[in-house]
């Protein structure tokens, strides 16, 4: 049960697995002709030496909308992101706001989903926190954000498969407090009961470092772009929609942090309560009795 996450929703023969090319128009076309239904997850947050982030953002979002629209596909709901703005500084914030606008301009009927960051089982947030291998940060790891959980916005997605009010709306899907990184950091620290180093270094120095490594490599670790977006705060766009329009109250992250990161704990460390109940703990040996007779 311990992989039960994995296991997609569906039992042998009730999902069938299509094999697509984001370039190949005739495959993105077969894969979505029969549905009542496309949600486009498909992007990237880091260029490779086959897709860059305009290829996969803005062109395979906008070849995706073609065949929605081609065969007249009831529902399309967009897979975006916060801060997604074609002004922004961030290479790959300005291909998800040209994303979101060539979406609207096939199929203006597309729900647009703009999540935060997300935390969950496998995300880049707790676990990226709690690995040896992020060690290096530009802004003092002060980049403001809402973390959201995973299962809420899964949750939020299958409301609006149901809800033919949500068709042509924007939500922006956040958790329900703001912390800095640094501030999450901190709790993953507290949770895995160590101490992960960070050092910062000056943006131009760590943009050339991220560059060269994102080219060494395959796997998504780091790259220039990514540098960029330290230094930018979620905003929320006041026009868009929320959970509570969907009516999910998003859950808190540090609720959740012994959930995900137990495992990072040393043996010595492994079967302690969590960090929230070890602080109630501590603070029950100073409270005292005072008697005044």
């Amino acid at each position: 049960m311990a992989k039960r996450h994995l296991k997609v929703t569906g039992d042998l023969g009730r999902v069938v697995f299509m094999e697509y090319d984001l370039r190949n128009t005739p495959s993105l076309e077969e894969s979505v002709r029969h549905s009542d239904i496309v949600y486009n997850l498909v992007g990237r947050d880091y260029p490779t030496k086959n897709f860059d982030l305009e290829d996969v953002n803005v062109e395979g979002a906008e070849r995706i909308a073609e065949a929605v629209a081609k065969y007249d596909i009831d529902r399309f709901i967009h897979m975006s992101s916060y801060n997604a703005d074609k002004n922004s500084s961030s290479a790959f914030y300005r291909t998800k706001g040209r994303g979101e606008e060539v979406v609207r301009s096939i199929f203006p009927e597309t729900t647009i989903v703009r999540p935060a960051p997300v935390f969950g089982f496998e995300d880049k947030l707790l676990h990226k926190l709690a690995g040896q291998a992020n060690l290096f940060t530009s802004n003092h790891m002060q980049e403001r954000f809402w973390p959201v959980h995973s299962i809420d916005i899964g949750s939020a997605l299958a409301v609006m498969a149901e809800d033919d009010s949500t068709a042509a709306e924007t939500y922006e899907l956040y958790g329900p407090k703001n912390y800095s990184m640094a501030e999450i950091a901190a709790m993953v620290d507290r949770e895995i009961i160590k101490h992960r180093r960070h050092i910062n270094l000056p943006p131009r120095v760590l943009k050339r470092l991220s560059e060269l490594y994102n080219r060494l490599i395959w796997w998504s670790q780091t790259c220039a772009d990514k540098v960029e977006r330290e230094f930018i705060d979620q905003k929320i766009d006041p026009k868009a929609k929320t959970f509570q329009d969907l009516g999910i109250e998003p859950a808190e992250i540090a609720n959740y942090t012994f959930h995900y990161l137990q495992s990072y704990r040393s043996s010595s460390f492994y079967d302690l309560p969590p960090a929230t109940e070890r602080e109630k703990r501590e603070e029950k040996k100073y409270l005292h009795v005072i008697d005044d007779q």
